[in-house]
């Protein structure tokens, strides 16, 4: 190495004139011109807000990818394939929450010179968002009216509305494996939100009283727990950097704002789970 420059190997490939290159794998010719400023005239700090916002949903296609995975392998009775699913969203929900912290730099006079040109548009009509809530449990047929103008988008929502949670199979899982789970949450209506039920926190106690003997199920709980824990602090991130940034005024789409946001926190996915640690030991 001479002059601070790095010579390059005779084995790197430079001619791409037939060979596949890094940038046509990635399409990123289309993906570095999918950014669209529409303030005028333009603001620097703009680019910033689509970027974050679509690096986001790039996070939460993979989210989904796994989750869906995950809900088959538990389906399968595949426990440890879906339990590898659930870690890599758990690196990627960590991932998210910190990403807060780049917006968080937008201040309110920055965001405000620009804010108007984003019309009606805001998170809340994020497709991807609401499938991972759809697939962890939280349902809310409402939600479909958001996209009735987007029939993919809208019979996507439809498609995990109607199908089992991530929970629900959980659930059906243990059923197999010899844990007494009420009947009513087997057969329960799908396309509605888990709620706490009480009989299932003992199903759940007699797991993590004799950990040793149900290690594979206790592993899963814990991680459950990750995934709910991970989410929340993700709202939470949220519900800061919009107070940071436009502190009480009313959402882009309509809401409240702030405290729209906040109401988000009392929202759970599995409830039994953190019921569970108050009667354990006792």
């Amino acid at each position: 190495m001479s002059e601070n420059t790095r010579k390059l190997e005779d084995g790197v490939v430079t001619d791409f004139t037939r060979d596949m290159s890094y940038g046509e794998y990635l399409h990123l010719d289309e993906l570095l011109t999918s950014q669209h400023p529409l303030s005028t005239p333009e603001h620097h700090d703009e680019l910033l807000f689509i970027i974050q916002h679509q690096t986001s949903e790039l996070w939460l296609k993979l989210v989904l990818h796994e989750l869906r995975s995950a809900m088959t392998a538990i389906a399968g009775d595949d426990l440890k394939t879906a339990l590898k699913n659930i870690a890599r969203v758990k690196h990627i929900q960590r991932t998210l929450t910190e990403q807060w912290s780049v917006l968080a730099t937008l201040t309110p006079t920055e965001y405000s010179q620009f804010r108007g040109f984003l019309a009606n548009s805001s998170g809340f009509q994020s497709h991807q968002y609401r499938a991972v809530e759809f697939a962890l449990g939280n349902k809310n047929a409402k939600m479909l009216d958001v996209f009735a103008h987007d029939a993919p988008r809208h019979d996507e929502l439809k498609t995990l509305l109607e199908a089992p949670s991530l929970y629900d199979e959980f659930l059906r899982y243990l059923a197999r494996h010899g844990h007494d789970v009420p009947t009513e949450l087997l057969d329960r209506d799908v396309t509605r939100a888990h709620v706490h039920t009480p009989a299932l926190v003992a199903t759940f106690r007699t797991i993590y009283e004799d950990a040793e003997r149900y290690w594979t199920e206790y592993e899963a709980c814990e991680e459950f727990v990750d995934l709910e824990e991970n989410f929340q602090l993700w709202r939470f991130r949220h519900l800061k950097t919009v107070e940071r940034t436009i502190g009480f005024k009313r959402g882009t789409g309509g809401s409240s704002g702030v405290d729209f946001l906040a109401r988000a926190l009392d929202l759970t996915f599995f409830p039994e789970l953190y019921a569970v640690r108050t009667e354990i030991g006792s």
